[in-house]
């Protein structure tokens, strides 16, 4: 059987070529237009739009009834789907793919991914990895369910006002962090997002990357990984690979900043962090 995987848009895959992997949008919000998020609205035209509006736009989950639309197609010829979604703590698309789901009684398996964008879609590479290596649908959800557990998602905001905007902190503090050149370092952490640390100035910043990276065990880079970025420009991107060469020389090889999965982030996740940040989503050693 020739196992579908479906996950939602806040995994920011885009343009993906393959027939099994089909990837439902999120609904985002700017004033009265409404937009899919990577199909009617791409990357770029969402922070080309954030960046201009006043009100920082909404972001929808996806409906129970469009997941089984999803999963009448993808379990039209008897083949079983996969559903791995952005963490239920942040949507309410895990739920509404659990409701559509009971329709599909033992074809459809759905995975809470416990993670948002890179670290999601970390997951989802694995699961096709899984696939197609040969695996029953039935023990690639017993091994996503184990290994999403060692999924560190490590994000360095360039700014705390989208923050501030979205009321996620007062107002003193982000002018504080303006004034002061503080970047906040964040992470998920059973599937909610955490404040790791803050740090001053983008050189700062790094080097908490690399703390975290190290206090992780490192990266296991037999498995997925990716970086990725908001914003219109990848030249802060391109700066933490520079400054952090050392990292992917000692496991890569002498490869140029090209080679490595570098990967846009979209209006799900951009709406609350805003342009200029970075992260980096990994599975830790641990994963085996």
């Amino acid at each position: 059987m020739n196992i579908q995987i479906i996950t939602d848009s806040a995994s920011d895959i885009v343009n993906s070529d393959r027939k099994d992997l089909t990837v439902l949008p999120m609904t985002i919000t700017f004033g009265e237009t409404e937009y899919l998020d990577g199909v009617t609205l791409t990357h770029r035209e969402f922070f080309e739009r954030l960046i201009e509006c006043d009100e920082l736009p909404t972001t929808s989950q996806i409906s129970p009834f469009a997941f089984s639309k999803a999963l009448e197609t993808a379990t039209g010829n008897g083949d079983p789907a996969i559903v791995i979604t952005m963490s239920g703590k942040l949507s309410g698309t895990y739920q509404s793919a659990c409701i559509a789901a009971e329709e599909f009684e033992g074809k459809v398996f759905v995975v809470d991914s416990e993670n948002v964008t890179v670290g999601e879609r970390a997951l989802v590479e694995y699961a096709l990895r899984l696939k197609d290596a040969g695996e029953s649908a039935e023990d690639i959800v017993a091994e996503l369910n184990r290994a999403k557990k060692h999924i560190q998602l490590i994000a360095l905001l360039d700014t705390l006002e989208y923050l501030k905007k979205g009321g996620r902190i007062s107002k003193t503090a982000a002018l504080a962090g303006s004034v002061l050149s503080i970047k906040p370092v964040i992470g998920i952490v059973d599937g909610e997002v955490a404040m790791l640390g803050k740090a001053r100035g983008s050189k700062q910043g790094n080097n908490l990357l690399a703390e975290h990276i190290k206090k992780a065990g490192g990266i296991d880079f037999e498995k997925p990984f990716f970086l990725g970025y908001t914003g219109l420009s990848d030249s802060l991107m391109q700066k933490y690979i520079k400054d952090s060469e050392a990292l992917w020389m000692e496991h890569m090889g002498d490869l140029p900043s090209g080679n490595l999965p570098i990967a846009t982030v979209g209006g799900t996740i951009g709406t609350h962090v805003g342009p200029g940040g970075i992260a980096i989503a990994f599975f830790a050693p641990s994963v085996h």
